[in-house]
């Protein structure tokens, strides 16, 4: 069993910046692909990020490329989502995501094994 705690959501103006963690329970993280996804009212999840286990392979939504970066530390059993130059429309609840058995699970959600509670990320205009 896996568990994801994710935290660092909160209240942000438009061009601010916040940082997300993820904190992973397992013996195995170094072993996990990760996945970040956020979920807005009244629409679906939606893919925001991805790393492969060994942090070789990353890729982004098209919507936050370029603003938003994902990272690891298997050391810390941890993943990262840095995100700047926020935007109102990405408020939404971010969840961490971890896949057991890939290297690299990229943006279907059915491909991932556990899912996090999510953390409230909300950006003002």
């Amino acid at each position: 069993q896996v568990q994801l705690v994710e935290s660092g959501g909160g209240l942000v103006q438009a061009g601010g910046s916040l940082r997300l963690s993820c904190a992973a329970s397992g013996r195995t993280f170094s072993s996990y692909a990760m996945g970040w996804f956020r979920q807005a009212p009244g629409k679906e999840r939606e893919f925001v990020a991805a790393i492969s286990w060994s942090g070789g392979s990353i890729g982004y939504a098209d919507s936050v490329k370029g603003r938003f970066t994902i990272s690891r530390d298997n050391a810390k059993n941890m993943v990262y989502l840095q995100m700047n130059s926020l935007k109102p429309e990405d408020t939404a609840v971010y969840y961490c995501a971890a896949a057991t058995s890939r290297y690299y699970a990229g943006e279907v959600p059915g491909r991932y094994d556990y899912w996090g509670q999510g953390t409230q990320v909300t950006v003002s205009s």
